[in-house]
């Protein structure tokens, strides 16, 4: 899990949670002592779990003691695993307790749990929403197993990849070493996360077949082609990426425009993502502090800045301002990925709606908001495209933040206006006991 030795989480860094606060009280992984003595981690978020967590107490008599909706999946699998009511659970009664964790589970996870003395269990949403991979390796005493997210973490600890889990499906790794899967969802659709290739995943992963890397190469050759299209006389002089998402997408732009490609920011590795910091003030704060330019690119030239996503627009709007403070001419702003106008409810941390900037603006709107003198957004289609060209056989992918079509089917506008109200920064600000909120994305234009 990236919860659970991931090779992106920082080591030595607290984990936070899916669902719930920040603080420390709530990392991952979760433990409960009955039965057996369970640990879990899980990637994702459960859309249903107010009303799970609910049922534990009520009927299950099971307390939850955060606001964390991976205490809320381990308590539920506990409960199905207990109800088993084995002394040695076989690989056949953890697959049930899976089964019963899919029938009463809504959202996207993908788990990894340890049943402390039987074995290791991962499993994935019916859905596939969320990544989860397993590998091997052979030893004196025969294989080894390791179940992650995402494949780097499996190559690099010298695993060698074996497939990543089908939607709905389980794996279990007893403590013999046996290795057992079973599909445990009664109608799995494959609808996995679009935005892992746009952000989240690492280039050098593959995901569910599809190589991070070369999507993000499409998806900068499809961004070109849009440009072709639509600007064909362009006065771009040079493509400059915001590192470091963007990198692979922006190369393979200036390589189709035939146009300079040049490192122009240079980034501080320990300030973490902008995009999720609380308060508009804290995130300009520390894009300053992210990233420092390189003057000599950017002084009398036609800069084309190139970012994997645009959220709030607060880093975009301070990324361009830095770039004209360093001598630009003109600054247009190109994203890889269409505009986020959803909040996403299968475990990105995503602001509000009324936060994210491109949500009831039009893209000329947003252009003026972030101070671009051109912003150019990556078509729905063509991002569609550029990740399914790796994986034809996936038919749908979850692309809810671009279009707002959530695949589970369970959210409404009442569990918007929920979220809204709990992601809000003035909603984040009170649970961490601090002042008034700054401005919000609605005060952009004075500099938010």
């Amino acid at each position: 899990m990236r919860h659970c030795g991931d090779c992106r989480q920082d080591p030595g860094q607290p984990v936070t949670p899916t669902a719930g606060s920040s603080s420390s009280a709530e990392a991952q992984p979760f433990y409960v002592n009955s039965p057996y003595g369970i640990t879990l981690a899980h990637n994702g978020n459960l859309t249903n779990a107010h009303d799970i967590a609910r049922d534990l107490f009520r009927t299950d008599l099971r307390h939850i003691n955060t606001d964390s909706d991976s205490e809320v999946l381990l308590n539920v699998f506990a409960h199905e695993l207990q109800a088993q009511n084995k002394f040695n659970p076989s690989e056949s009664d953890i697959f049930a307790a899976v089964k019963a964790v899919h029938r009463r589970c809504k959202g996207a996870y993908a788990v990894v749990a340890m049943i402390t003395g039987y074995g290791i269990v991962g499993f994935r949403d019916p859905n596939g929403i969320r990544p989860i991979i397993f590998g091997e390796r052979d030893t004196d005493g025969g294989k080894e197993y390791i179940v992650a997210s995402e494949s780097v973490a499996i190559t690099s600890l010298g695993f060698r990849v074996v497939r990543d889990l089908q939607p709905g499906e389980a794996v279990f790794i007893n403590a013999e070493g046996q290795l057992f899967t079973s599909q445990c969802a009664e109608n799995p659709s494959f609808s996995p996360c679009i935005f892992e290739y746009v952000y989240f995943a690492r280039p050098d992963s593959i995901i569910d077949n599809i190589s991070v890397y070369k999507a993000r190469l499409r998806m900068g050759e499809r961004l070109a082609m849009k440009i072709r299209r639509e600007w064909s006389d362009h006065d771009i002089d040079v493509v400059i990426p915001i590192p470091d998402t963007s990198r692979t997408s922006a190369l393979e732009l200036a390589n189709q425009l035939n146009v300079k490609y040049r490192e122009g920011f240079m980034k501080n590795r320990y300030i973490g993502r902008t995009f999720i910091m609380p308060g508009q003030g804290q995130r300009r704060k520390s894009v300053r502090q992210k990233l420092n330019p390189i003057e000599l690119e950017f002084q009398g030239k036609n800069v084309l800045l190139v970012d994997d996503s645009i959220v709030r627009g607060t880093t975009c709007k301070e990324i361009i301002q830095m770039a004209r403070d360093a001598g630009a001419n003109k600054v247009y702003f190109a994203s890889a990925a269409p505009a986020v106008k959803y909040p996403n409810v299968y475990g990105i941390d995503m602001p509000a709606k009324s936060e994210l900037i491109a949500s009831g603006r039009s893209e000329a709107e947003v252009c003026t908001m972030i101070g671009a003198d051109r912003l150019v957004y990556q078509d729905l289609d063509d991002l569609i495209a550029a990740a399914r060209e790796g994986n034809p056989h996936i038919e749908r992918f979850d692309c809810s933040v671009f279009n707002g079509e959530y695949v589970t089917g369970d959210i409404d506008e009442a569990y918007l206006d929920a979220l809204q109200t709990a992601r809000s920064d003035a909603a984040k600000k009170k649970k961490n006991g601090e002042g008034a909120p700054e401005s919000t994305i609605v005060d952009l234009s004075n500099g938010a």
